[in-house]
């Protein structure tokens, strides 16, 4: 299924998107994708590619999810990776996180591992080197031993 925007004389290229909602009697099955926003409050098995999803409080998505913003008040089974991340209080994410910026709020449930997102074209930083002052190691003195 995707969620590409249409093409052909009927569309205005200066119309505002409107999100696709997909309401909480739906399953879906498979992977969507799109340049679109897109509202989840149902449930879809399968990886999700847009540019903007907000998944509501009944909303559940089992795959990975790839977007730029990403709204969580429902539940996410899968990886996340966005440039941007809100958890609120009622989302649930039980995978792992890759975002550039992310705000949880108190109350979220999180579980999983959590990472930066790297600058295309950004090495990673080196490890810091431990730097020690140079010592001089000498002899401990010898011991007497009166006889």
């Amino acid at each position: 299924m995707s969620l590409a925007p249409e093409s052909g004389p009927a569309r205005k290229s200066s119309s505002p998107k409107v999100a696709t909602l997909i309401t909480n009697d739906i399953v879906v099955e498979g992977n969507l994708t799109g340049d679109g926003e897109l509202q989840v409050d149902c449930l879809i098995k399968g990886d999700v590619t847009v540019t903007r999803i907000s998944i509501g409080d009944t909303g559940r998505i089992e795959g990975a999810v790839t977007a730029e913003t990403v709204d969580v008040r429902g539940r996410v089974k899968g990886s996340i990776t966005a440039k941007q991340v809100r958890l609120y209080a009622s989302g649930h994410l039980d995978g792992d996180l890759t975002y550039d910026q992310l705000t949880v709020e108190p109350g979220a449930f999180f579980e999983g591992r959590s990472m930066k997102l790297q600058k295309p074209g950004a090495a990673p930083p080196p490890p810091p080197q431990l730097s020690l002052p140079p010592q001089t190691l000498s002899a401990p003195p010898a011991a007497s031993n009166p006889e």
